[in-house]
C-alpha cells in the first residue's frame, strides 16, 4: 500500500506520438510500473448529460475538495466513543459502517487527468452520455445477482425467511472477489479500470508475450502475441488475451471468458478489445472497448493515460486461506442458529 501526497495538479497527456524507446526488435518498450489511480470516474455522472469535458477550474475544486475530505479523515478518533449498533448503521461502504477501510488505507489518485490539454468528465467516451448502455434483460438478472453480494448486513438470517438456497450455504457461492480469487475494479480486467486502491501495474514485454500483473489480488495476464485464439471450451476467468502490433500500437483482442469475470455483469460472450500506446517515455495511452450483447444492449468504449512511475507492485496478501472467509461461513451459521431459535420461541 502506498500513500500519496495529496496535489491539485492534473496529468496532461497528448495524443500525438513522440519518440519512444524500443525493444531489440524494434517495437515500443511498454515495459514498466504504472499508477493508474485517478479522480475520474469511469461512468459520468447523470446530472452532465453529453457534457464530456469539465473547465480547468471545475477539476481544480474537485481535487481541492478529496484533499480537505482525507485531511479531516486523518484527525484522530475519540477513544470513548460507543461501540457502532449490532449490524452496523446502515451507511454505504465496508461493513455497514461498523468498521471497514478508512481513507488512509485507499489510494483513489488526487487529481483529473487531462487528455489533449482538456478534463474528461468520465473514462468512457462511448456512449456520448460517458455511461455504460442500458443493460438487457438478460443483463439485469445477472446484474441483479451481483447486487446481491451488497445486500445491508441486518445481522439476521434473513435468507431462511426467503427460501430456497442461502447465500452462504457454500464457500463457492461467495463471489470470486469475496475469497480473494480474482481482483474487482476490474484490476486485471479486461477491461482495466481504476480502483480504490492497489492501482499498479507493471508490464513485462517479450517478442512473444506481454504480461500485465495488477497489484491487486496480484493477478497476472499473460498475452500470447501474434497467436491464435484456444478453443471455445477453452475458457478463463479473465480470457484468452491475444496480441499483435498495429504499427506502434498493442492491440489485445481477448474472448472465451467464463461465465463469471471481474466485470460485473458480464458473461461468457464478453468480447473486450484494448489498445496500449506509448505517447512519451512516461506514459501510455490505454483504450478498451466492451462488446457482450446478451448483457449490454450496446458497445461500450473509453480510455485513459497510464502514468509511469518508480514505485513498485508489492505482494497482495488477501485472507484466502487465512480465517476470514471461514468466519464468514460461522457467523452464518450462528445467525441461523438464532434465526430458528427465535422463531422456536414466537410460537
Amino acid at each position: 500500500m502506498r500513500i500519496f501526497m495529496v496535489g491539485i495538479m492534473a496529468l496532461v497527456v497528448s495524443t500525438v506520438q513522440a519518440d519512444v524507446g524500443r525493444t531489440s526488435s524494434g517495437k515500443p518498450d511498454l515495459s514498466g510500473f504504472y499508477d493508474i489511480a485517478t479522480l475520474t470516474p469511469l461512468s459520468r455522472p447523470e446530472e452532465l448529460g453529453d457534457e464530456a469535458y469539465m473547465t480547468a477550474q471545475q477539476a481544480r475544486k474537485i481535487a481541492e475538495q478529496v484533499a480537505a475530505r482525507r485531511e479531516a479523515a486523518l484527525a484522530q478518533s475519540d477513544p470513548g466513543r460507543d461501540a457502532p449498533e449490532i449490524g452496523g448503521d446502515g451507511t454505504a461502504g465496508a461493513g455497514g459502517g461498523v468498521g471497514g477501510y478508512n481513507d488512509f488505507w485507499l489510494d483513489y489518485g488526487s487529481d483529473r487527468f487531462q487528455i489533449d490539454g482538456r478534463f474528461r468528465t468520465s473514462i468512457i467516451t462511448y456512449p456520448t452520455n460517458g455511461r455504460q448502455p442500458p443493460l438487457t434483460e438478460n443483463g439485469k438478472k445477472r446484474m441483479g445477482v451481483e447486487l446481491e453480494d451488497f445486500r445491508l448486513n441486518t445481522g439476521t438470517a434473513f435468507w431462511l425467511d426467503e427460501g430456497g438456497i442461502g447465500p452462504y450455504d457454500n464457500m463457492e457461492q461467495r463471489p470470486l472477489r469475496e475469497r480473494c480469487l480474482l481482483g474487482f475494479g476490474p484490476a486485471a480486467g479486461p477491461p482495466i479500470h481504476p480502483s480504490a486502491y492497489n492501482n499498479l501495474k507493471r508490464i513485462v514485454q517479450t517478442d512473444d508475450y506481454v504480461m500485465i500483473l495488477a497489484e491487486m489480488v496480484h493477478d497476472a495476464r499473460v498475452i500470447r502475441l501474434n497467436a491464435e485464439h484456444n478453443p471455445d471450451h477453452m475458457r478463463t476467468w479473465m480470457g484468452d488475451s491475444i496480441g499483435r502490433w498495429q504499427g506502434d500500437t498493442l492491440v489485445v483482442d481477448t474472448r472465451n471468458f467464463l461465465g463469471v469475470s471481474g466485470l460485473m455483469a458480464a458473461d461468457e460472450n464478453l468480447h473486450v478489445v484494448e489498445r496500449f500506446r506509448r505517447v512519451d517515455e512516461k506514459t501510455l495511452m490505454y483504450e478498451f472497448s466492451v462488446d457482450d450483447p446478451t448483457v449490454w444492449s450496446d458497445t461500450w468504449r473509453g480510455e485513459y493515460p497510464w502514468p509511469q512511475v518508480k514505485d513498485k507492485v508489492y505482494e497482495y496478501a488477501c485472507h484466502e486461506g487465512n480465517y476470514a472467509l471461514g468466519n464468514i461461513m460461522r457467523g452464518a451459521r450462528l445467525l441461523e442458529k438464532d434465526h430458528v431459535r427465535a422463531k422456536q420461541a414466537s410460537r
